[in-house]
């Protein structure tokens, strides 16, 4: 319920506190007092239209704060815990308005966009009112509502999960229709692509392994090609050690005529051949020792080169050929065999829009049930509220083909004003004293059941006089005795049966040219004087506070 409200510099407020308890609590006062302010405000802080127009003048800008003692299984939880706001203790709900008309709000303190607010706000109060079109009004709302008063939350949770088991059972149908006739038109492009990829055999990290061995094979080509070159030069035709032998022999004979002059020359010469037999002796242990196969770089340049050939061909990375090669291969799989699985997921999506249809037609008759039910419970209440000639009608239109996940039901309330008129929609046939009258029969007989735990009733007795008051008093105070009720009312009959009252008053601010709206806490004798006052205008005589006793005391007729 509704526990305080703080409000803050908004239109004629500057500074109120109020706090609210259980039951019925009436709100009073003359015209003009500031009861729409009050209103306004608390729609503010439940995430309605804001307007830099609230702001009371000369502030910079306004603040509405509300209060909620919320019960642990009421459906605002779970709303918060998805929104990751604290969910211990009270529920605050602040908004800030600006001057400029931008606002800002918080949940416990906590920032959140006013559409999250006014998601927070519908599960904890709702506003009734002669021209209110949000609330009962609502078609989208009534499957709910008659849902709620059915009490038909099992069966509502069996059709929403009968309807998503059975979109997913369609959507893996056409899923697997849909890659069937891509692998069909296809099939010949397939099975050549395959068949190529499998031949070629793609592993992962081939193509780095390949292409280091490459460049590792052409450094050691160039290297044993210098080592060639090298060991031809000294070994090869050309080689110059048969030339030095040759001339160290014939140095050798003129040695001893030379007296000496040749010594040296001979020993270089020596010298110069045995290093030279030496370099031919490392040069052949190291070409040996390279083992460079030339076979083996052309087998390597051609496994690559096939690789990313394969990768330009088929436009992926030469790491996805392996994968694009098992795709392909499923695709031919699912072609082969996807009739045989087509028709078992066909089977199984029979079966469960089947089941679907048996709980979504067993919820459709408990529907027609409940409506019934309420039908008559609303009907209890028009004779009272000098609605005896109008009839209260739950439409259900039930299409088998139309599969939602609420059902296969549109719900939506209509009435029927005189006998013999067509019935339609509440607003476009009600008027405005008949539509409020309307809902509130339409709330005493949902009662507790989906119903937000805070209702407002904004002046919903204007134009009725006092036997009808005093029926729409007596429901106030039995709905109060399920919810709590905020009853707005020029009504002396509705605020007698409250067990609150507060009056609001236009006060004047001490040494300050200007009025401000206030808020009292009526009882006792206060109490009687101002329903004293509503029965008699400005003069209150002893008739009109025996009148108002009397109203207090329960005396005020039947209803």
């Amino acid at each position: 319920m509704l526990a305080a409200l703080s409000i803050r510099d908004i239109v004629l407020i500057d500074r109120l506190e109020i706090e609210f308890s259980a039951g019925m609590t009436a709100l009073t006062g003359e015209t003009g007092a500031g009861k729409s302010i009050l209103l306004d405000s608390l729609s503010l802080a439940l995430g309605g239209r804001g307007d830099g127009a609230l702001v009371r003048h000369g502030a910079n800008q306004g603040q509405v704060t509300a209060v909620f003692d919320v019960a642990a299984d009421h459906a605002v939880r779970p709303l918060l815990a998805a929104n990751a706001i604290d969910r211990d203790g009270e529920l605050i709900l602040r908004r800030v308005q600006t001057g400029d008309g931008r606002t800002r709000a918080f949940v416990n303190d906590q920032p959140v966009s006013v559409a999250l607010l006014r998601d927070i706000g519908a599960t904890l109060v709702e506003i009734h009112g002669q021209h209110d079109d949000r609330a009962l009004v609502d078609p989208a709302v009534h499957r709910r509502l008659l849902d709620a008063f059915g009490r038909l939350d099992v069966e509502t949770n069996a059709v929403a999960a009968a309807h998503q088991a059975w979109r997913s059972a369609e959507s893996a149908v056409a899923a697997l229709r849909r890659r069937i006739a891509s692998a069909r038109s296809e099939g010949d492009y397939l099975r050549a692509s395959v068949e190529e990829l499998r031949r070629l055999a793609p592993q992962q990290g081939e193509e780095v392994e390949l292409a280091d061995r490459r460049h590792r094979l052409m450094q050691v080509e160039k290297i044993a090609g210098d080592l060639s070159d090298a060991h031809d030069t000294i070994a090869g035709s050309a080689s110059p050690v048969p030339t030095l032998a040759s001339l160290a022999r014939r140095l050798e004979r003129k040695r001893d005529q030379a007296g000496g002059l040749l010594d040296g020359v001979v020993e270089a010469i020596d010298s110069a051949i045995d290093g030279l037999e030496e370099a031919e002796t490392l040069l052949a242990r190291a070409i040996t020792e390279s083992a460079f196969d030339p076979r083996e770089l052309e087998r390597t340049e051609e496994r690559l080169f096939a690789l990313r050939g394969a990768a330009r061909k088929f436009d992926v990375p030469v790491e996805g050929l392996e994968g694009l090669r098992d795709k392909m291969e499923a695709d031919l799989t699912a072609l082969d065999s996807g009739e045989e699985r087509l028709a078992a997921l066909e089977v199984a999506a029979e079966a469960a829009r089947k089941s679907y249809d048996a709980l979504a037609a067993a919820l459709s008759t408990r529907r027609s049930e409940a409506a019934a039910e309420l039908e008559a419970r609303v009907a209890e209440e028009l004779p009272a509220l000098k609605l005896e000639r109008a009839a209260f009608i739950v439409s259900i239109e039930s299409d088998p083909e139309e599969r939602t996940e609420s059902g296969i039901d549109t719900v939506s309330f209509v009435v029927r004003t005189n006998p013999g008129t067509r019935p339609g929609p509440m607003m476009k046939v009600a008027s405005g004293g008949e539509l409020s009258r309307f809902l509130l029969a339409i709330k005493v007989a949902l009662a507790d059941r989906g119903s937000a735990p805070t209702l407002v009733f904004d002046e919903i007795d204007t134009g009725v006089g006092g036997a009808v008051a005093e029926a729409i008093g007596r429901r106030l105070a039995r709905l109060a005795e399920r919810v709590q009720v905020l009853s707005v009312t020029h009504a002396p009959q509705v605020a007698a049966r409250a067990g609150h009252h507060f009056l609001i008053a236009k006060q004047a601010l001490a040494g300050e040219d200007r009025v401000a709206t206030g808020v009292s806490v009526l009882g006792g004798g206060e109490r009687r004087e101002e329903i004293a006052r509503m029965l008699a205008g400005s003069v209150v005589t002893e008739e009109a506070r025996a009148a108002a006793s009397r109203l207090i005391a329960g005396e005020g007729g039947a209803g």
